[in-house]
């Protein structure tokens, strides 16, 4: 399909996939979301892009996808190679066109957003989706073997972004990860409605098909010392994420019918989503909890991230009465995706800004019965720019709650067995890699490198992805000097 005209985007609007009902979703529909464009509408969408000579959709995004093109690509009908041109910037572009906050990134920046954004990532999970399904594999052919090998540590987006690009570099990648299936919070973390589990497990055979092995169940400090990986590989990428809970020093929140959001979102999506693609179960993890019954319950979320916003779409479907997200900023330095924001809204969920938790307040058995929260305005900015929550005097109130989810963010936390290699830890727990006489990605250790949310602190998935493929570079000019 060719444009036709220059002004096809004003007679073509903005559309999105077709989405499962609302009322399905507010009586447990766990299923993705959105659905997939067929080829038409895909063609369509694709032939709004003004193919603008200065791409700030591509500058906007983390992995600088070469979306115009590959939008072309997808007008002239021509998938397999649209989705080669999605894989040379972007090892998992199936996950982030699902997970992505695209309104923040490429479509936030798209020159018709005035109009109504490309949906560009609505085009992205089109080309992949159905270029996997028709056959489609990285091509590897012309790739020669180097005899290097690398261990990953850690099988979330940038551990297996890093072994993507290691393996289309002709070096080996062996993935370790102490969970039984890859894909870190991808798979544990992520609900279903936003991410299908068979998407990971499509994406395993993927790599697996490209020549990545994976080591799964085996937890490095423990079943194998980094010095072993050391002796046995050319180099080693440290993967491991950001798993350790914020702790806003809440009074009360060791009170029954209060979770942290993470172990709340794990244990629920291993009951609800329990097996992959081919019935395998999904392993443990350390952090389960007993998921309470929110059937007819009154649930408060505080935080107003994007694992907030899974928190809040979480409890639901898990058939809660009322369901609130108190955030102590406005809606306007919400950081939670706005597209998030409003699905949540239109499944019920109540948002009340400008509140800050003081306490949780106890009634009897030591059971929960609601936030103690005072109102606020915004100040100055702080260190990073943002405008800081002042309280304001004699405006407490209590917000009645039977179950209270904490979600105020994650930070990383730098393996006690890295010490010994004089890998340092940096503020909050990131290890530090880079910087001067340094690769990128390079810590102290000249052949441990790492990156994502173990280097950065938590962050998007696309942006791990980026480090994950960015340090695999670095490994390759290490490796093969």
């Amino acid at each position: 399909m060719s444009r036709k005209h220059a002004f096809q985007f004003l007679d073509l609007p903005r559309t999105m996939p077709q989405r499962i009902p609302v009322e399905l979703r507010t009586s447990g529909d766990w299923g993705e979301l959105y659905g997939k464009f067929g080829k038409e509408d895909a063609q369509f969408q694709a032939g709004r892009c003004l193919d603008c000579g200065n791409p700030y959709c591509s500058w906007k995004c983390p992995v600088h996808n070469a979306i115009p093109q590959w939008l072309q690509l997808v007008q002239e009908n021509r998938i397999h190679e649209a989705a080669t041109l999605c894989h040379s910037t972007n090892p998992l572009p199936e996950v982030c066109g699902r997970v992505c906050p695209q309104d923040r990134l490429c479509e936030g920046s798209c020159t018709l957003e005035e109009f109504g954004a490309v949906t560009i990532g609505a085009v992205e999970k089109y080309i992949v989706d159905t270029a996997l399904a028709t056959g489609w594999r990285p091509d590897l052919s012309a790739v020669e073997a180097t005899g290097r090998r690398v261990a990953v540590i850690g099988a979330g987006p940038a551990g297996l972004a890093c072994a993507d690009k290691l393996a289309h570099a002709g070096v080996q990648a062996v993935v370790y990860d102490r969970y039984e299936q890859i894909g870190g919070l991808l798979q544990f973390g992520i609900p279903s409605f936003k991410l299908d589990k068979a998407v990971i497990s499509r994406r395993r055979n993927v790599l697996e098909g490209m020549g990545v092995q994976f080591r799964l169940g085996v937890e490095i400090g423990r079943d194998i010392s980094v010095d072993q990986l050391l002796a046995e590989y050319d180099a080693v990428f440290i993967g491991t994420g950001a798993y350790r809970y914020t702790d806003g020093g809440l009074l009360g929140q060791d009170l029954k019918g209060v979770l942290p959001a993470l172990p709340f979102l794990v244990q629920n999506s291993r009951i609800v989503g329990g097996s992959d693609a081919h019935g395998r179960p999904i392993a443990g993890w350390e952090d389960q909890i007993a998921l309470p019954d929110l059937e007819g319950k009154r649930v408060v979320v505080l935080g107003g991230g994007d694992t907030g916003m899974d928190c809040v779409r979480s409890a639901v479907r898990l058939g809660a009465a009322k369901v609130t997200c108190a955030y102590r900023r406005d809606e306007a330095n919400m950081p939670g995706s706005a597209r998030e924001v409003a699905n949540a809204r239109e499944e019920g969920v109540r948002f009340l800004f400008n509140r800050q938790p003081l306490s949780i307040e106890a009634g009897a058995d030591d059971e929960v019965i609601g936030v103690m929260v005072v109102e606020t305005q915004l100040g100055e900015p702080d260190a990073q720019g943002r405008r800081n929550a002042v309280p304001i005097d004699g405006s407490e109130s209590l917000l009645e709650a039977d179950v209270v989810i904490i979600a105020f963010g994650f930070s990383p936390s730098t393996p006690a067995w890295l010490a010994a290699h004089g890998v340092e830890a940096g503020q909050n727990g990131r290890i530090v890699a880079g910087g001067a006489g340094r690769l990128p990605f390079q810590t102290a250790h000249p052949r441990l490198f790492a990156g994502g949310d173990a280097v950065r602190g938590a962050d998007l998935v696309v942006t791990a992805v980026a480090e994950g493929r960015d340090a695999a570079a670095s490994i390759v000019q290490l490796v093969t000097a």
